[in-house]
């Protein structure tokens, strides 16, 4: 046995990776190394520990029980050795930086248009690469390090999580252009639900929010679900019901020559949308710098979400 007193850090993203990929080779490849490169490293590690760490009978490499509670540990360690690393970068130029940016879909193509150009303008240097995810898979992609941020509808009860709300967008009712209700000036909540209010299906945020921000949770709606707002919007086109539509997707196409008309509430209701993000994330400081941008460029139609842009 080699006589050394400490294990490696790149012995410990050798576990990781294994523990992560359950094979030796998808592993290596993850390390960029050679497959007898990791596998020495890994049995050097078990030798110095003394334990067996992975369990090599079964089809996918699985760790021992010990081996868990370890690969916890040195997941642990390799995220803040990262941080230490990216840390010393960051005092260049925290803007200087590549950030995954998960965004909900029912806000993505409405908002992103309006922002990202500011954006570019405010942070040249900063590289956003954006992916649409529903709000419980996002908060999952956060906490496994796979998002930096998120933008999504609050509230988000995550301590581990730093939550900067950036604007409050109101709901619209969205009525087809040959409904009664397209001639009133403002839609009462008892109208909406008695008219057929079609909803997108399980899993939106947009539909719990929606409800809850309307009081609405006691009613019933229609039993045809929506997978997407645009999918939403040509259902009420159809006749087949109203439902309610957050004001950025109304003033991006939804109006009467599409067949449906747009208005307001008579009891306002809306949603708020935030940035959120690990509060230990070596990215803090760039994303509480990107989230003072975004709150300070309102998007038309909304008010401010209360972040303080100049902390």
């Amino acid at each position: 046995m080699e006589d050394r007193t400490a294990m490696t850090l790149q012995e410990l993203r050798y576990l990781v990776a294994l523990a992560d990929t359950g094979h030796f080779g998808h592993a290596a490849e993850a390390c960029f190394v050679s497959q007898s490169t990791l596998s020495t490293g890994l049995k050097k590690l078990e030798d110095y520990l003394g334990v067996v760490l992975f369990d090599r009978s079964l089809k996918r490499v699985t760790p021992t029980p010990i081996g868990r509670e370890i690969v916890d540990s040195a997941r642990r360690i390799v995220e803040e050795a990262a941080r230490i690393r990216e840390l010393a970068g960051y005092a260049k130029d925290p803007m200087d930086r590549t950030a995954h940016l998960g965004v909900i879909p029912t806000l993505g193509p409405y908002y992103l248009p309006h922002v990202l150009t500011q954006v570019r303008q405010a942070h040249p240097r900063l590289r956003l690469l954006l992916r649409e995810e529903m709000t419980p898979h996002m908060l999952t992609h956060l906490g496994e390090g796979k998002l930096d941020a998120g933008l999504l509808a609050l509230p988000v009860n995550d301590p581990s999580l730093e939550v900067a709300p950036l604007f409050v967008e109101p709901f619209l009712a969205a009525v087809p252009a040959e409904h009664a209700l397209a001639g009133a000036e403002r839609v009462r909540l008892d109208q909406l639900a008695s008219a057929g209010l079609l909803l997108l299906e399980e899993g939106h945020c947009l539909r719990d929010q929606a409800l809850e921000a309307c009081h609405l949770q006691g009613i019933r709606s229609e039993e045809i679900r929506a997978t997407s707002l645009e999918t939403l919007r040509q259902m009420v086109a159809m006749g087949l019901g109203v439902t309610l539509i957050p004001t950025l997707a109304g003033g991006a196409g939804v109006g009467a020559d599409a067949g449906v008309v747009l208005k307001p509430l008579a009891e306002p209701a809306s949603r708020t949308i935030g940035l959120v993000w690990r509060r230990r994330s070596p990215l803090a400081h760039t994303l509480g710098r990107l989230a003072q941008t975004l709150a300070s460029r309102l998007p038309p139609g909304t008010s401010a979400g209360g972040w303080n842009t100049v902390r």
